[in-house]
């Protein structure tokens, strides 16, 4: 707990490593877990980790060629000061970037761009806001590279990666037309203060064909590594060199940039947190998860699953969550682990401690001067969380018997 509560404050801003890299040490020197059991560990978790670092830089590349940008301004012009469709626009653009980019993208680099677009066009910034932080959890669970709860869960699946889709495109719709009903009615004043047309006069941000179409390829090359039974690090490993090289070679960047959107200090983080997880794991909190998860793949049971990751999710944080949870839920088949995944993609939505994203998200508003109400923010949680867990539960034990897995 110390580990997380630690990169929950961070003192100082010092990074999450700070603490995190030590405690891995030390349970090993303690021997609650041996070295060749943590060096086991951190080779399993080394894919996923390099897939977090590549995704950051391909979302900071994107975000550098004013993708977001020309989104933000693309979406104000078609609503034209309409504030009803512009909440559709915004929970369109976040979950889309949120599955393809991460929902890493969705809080730190859209969230100031909804930010600027809501103030251009004159309208109340809460409900857009609100809407990344959200979507940045809700829209997660469509991809394997949505979020890397997804990727723990997706490689210890054996799901394809074109299956894992299949499966969670409903429970991903399902959130998302929950979270848009909730929203419509929770920001009902702030959306009838009204909104006006922007300037047409404004200058515009160019939509940046290129980098869309290395979106596209690195998308395909994700089902293609899928295939081929490869990572997908190396298909976003090459759409983030792609950018990087354009880049450099442009002079929009430098290398010394370029590592630092990576962020390799969070990435050693992961990596430590791991090792100290499963030290927990293997000394009790295993067995105690097993103990409250139900057996079997019924409708009960996936919505027993949920439940319990929601309510570990907002205890410990969601990625520690489904790490103490893989273990148990990948032995029994890939509906209690996908409803494991919906209960720790969707339960942060009720805490500001659930997930790292939604920290980051709160940091960025008081940054630029616009901090959430706690109190709001666990009130919307209340009237989210239960529905889309619920919705998106029933949709995955729908997916499970059409789909078949």
């Amino acid at each position: 707990m110390g580990v997380l509560a630690f990169a929950v404050v961070r003192p100082r801003g010092l990074p999450e490593a700070t603490v995190a890299v030590p405690a891995a040490a030390l349970v090993v020197a303690a021997g609650a877990v041996s070295w060749p059991e943590a060096r086991e560990q951190v080779g399993e978790l080394l894919p996923v980790v390099g897939f977090l670092a590549a995704i950051l830089v391909l979302a900071r590349l994107c975000a550098d060629e004013g993708l977001f940008r020309a989104a933000g301004e693309l979406v104000a012009r078609a609503c034209r000061g309409q504030t009803g469709p512009l909440l559709g626009g915004v929970f369109a653009v976040a979950s889309i970037v949120t599955a393809v980019l991460s929902l890493d993208a969705t809080v730190v680099l859209l969230t100031p761009v909804v930010l600027a677009t809501a103030a251009r066009v004159g309208a109340r910034p809460r409900p857009y806001v609100y809407a990344c932080a959200h979507l940045a959890n809700s829209a997660s669970l469509l991809l394997p590279v949505s979020n890397l709860t997804n990727l723990l869960a997706f490689t210890a699946s054996g799901l394809s990666f074109t299956r894992f889709a299949a499966l969670m495109a409903l429970p991903w719709l399902a959130a998302i037309a929950v979270e848009y009903a909730v929203f419509r009615r929770a920001f009902a004043a702030d959306l009838a203060a009204g909104a006006h047309a922007p300037d047409p006069g404004a200058e515009r941000t160019p939509v940046p064909v290129f980098t869309l179409v290395v979106l596209a390829l690195t998308l395909a090359g994700f089902v293609v590594t899928s295939f081929a039974g490869a990572e997908p690090l190396w298909a976003a490993l090459a759409g983030a060199l792609v950018l990087a090289v354009r880049a450099l070679a442009k002079r929009e960047t430098t290398p010394l940039a370029v590592v630092r959107s990576a962020n390799p200090l969070f990435c050693l983080f992961v990596l430590a947190l791991g090792v100290v997880v499963k030290a927990v794991v293997d000394n009790g909190l295993g067995d105690g998860i097993a103990a409250l998860l139900p057996d079997g793949d019924s409708l009960p049971a996936l919505l027993g699953v949920a439940v319990v990751a929601a309510l570990l999710a907002n205890l410990i944080n969601n990625l520690p969550a489904i790490l103490a949870l893989l273990p148990v839920v990948a032995a029994a088949g890939p509906g209690p682990l996908l409803a494991a995944l919906i209960g720790v993609n969707l339960g942060p939505n009720l805490t500001y401690v659930g997930s790292l994203a939604t920290l980051l998200w709160r940091r960025i508003l008081h940054a630029h001067g616009d901090a959430p109400e706690l109190g709001h923010f666990t009130r919307l949680g209340l009237a989210t969380v239960p529905a889309t867990i619920l919705a998106s539960t029933l949709a995955l034990w729908a997916s499970l018997h059409l789909i078949g897995v």
